[in-house]
């Protein structure tokens, strides 16, 4: 994950997921909605896991 993706996750993080897939995005958006810091982890999450396969 590079430094753009990282701060993408922090500051925009439905749209750091978009092209993960519709799973991965609703879920992220969601998180987003309940509350930011919880969709930031989410985001951060899922595009570290991208780099490690």
């Amino acid at each position: 994950m590079g430094l753009g993706r990282a701060l993408l996750c922090i500051f925009l993080p439905p749209l750091a997921v978009l092209d993960k897939g519709c799973g991965t995005l609703l879920l992220v958006s969601l998180l987003t909605l309940a509350g930011w810091v919880p969709g930031v982890i989410g985001a951060l999450v899922v595009c570290s896991r991208e780099k490690a396969r």
